[in-house]
C-alpha cells in the first residue's frame, strides 16, 4: 500500500535539483546567457524549464520502475542505480558550472561525462526494464541538443573562458 509514497519520491527527486540550480542562478542568469553568442537553433528561455519538468519526471518515474524491479536497494540495484545517481549529480553539476561560475571549460567537461554516464544508465536499465528505458530517450535526445549548444557556445565565446580576456 505504500508503494506509491516511493513513486512519488523517485519521481520527485530529479527535480530537486533541478530546482535548486534554477533558484541559485535565476537572477544573475538570463542577462549574461542573452549576451553569449549562440546558435540558431538554441530553444528559447522560455522552453528549458517545460523541457526539464517533463524530462526529470520521466527519468524519474523510470528510477522507480528499475528500482522496483530490482527489488529496492539491493546488490543487483548498485551498478544501475549507481550510474543514475553518477549522472543525475553531473546533470545537477552543469547549471553551477554553466551559470554560476560561467566556467563553460568546465560545464563542456560535465556534460561530455554527463553523456557517456546517461548512456550507460540506459543500458544498463534495458537488460532490467525495457520501459525505463525508453523512459531516458527523450532525455538523451534533449541531452545531445544540450551538448551542441554546450559546444557551440564554448567554441564561439572564446572571451568567456579562463584566462582569456576581453
Amino acid at each position: 500500500g505504500r508503494m506509491w509514497v516511493y513513486t512519488v519520491g523517485f519521481t520527485v527527486l530529479p527535480h530537486v535539483g533541478g530546482f535548486l540550480g534554477w533558484f541559485i542562478n535565476r537572477k544573475e542568469s538570463p542577462a549574461w546567457f542573452e549576451n553569449l553568442k549562440k546558435p540558431s537553433w538554441c530553444p528559447s528561455r522560455r522552453m528549458f524549464p517545460v523541457a526539464w519538468t517533463v524530462l526529470y519526471t520521466g527519468m524519474g518515474y523510470a528510477s522507480y520502475l528499475v528500482w522496483s524491479d530490482l527489488g529496492g536497494c539491493s546488490s543487483k540495484a548498485l551498478v544501475p542505480l549507481g550510474l543514475y545517481g553518477a549522472q543525475l549529480a553531473l546533470n545537477w553539476a552543469w547549471p553551477p558550472f554553466f551559470f554560476g561560475a560561467r566556467n563553460l571549460n568546465l560545464a563542456l567537461v560535465d556534460i561530455l561525462c554527463l553523456d557517456g554516464l546517461a548512456i550507460g544508465t540506459l543500458c544498463s536499465w534495458y537488460r532490467i526494464n525495457k520501459v525505463a528505458a525508453l523512459l531516458l530517450l527523450p532525455y538523451l535526445g534533449w541531452l545531445a541538443m544540450a551538448t551542441c549548444l554546450t559546444i557551440h557556445i564554448w567554441r564561439d565565446n572564446p572571451q568567456q573562458k579562463p584566462g582569456k580576456s576581453d
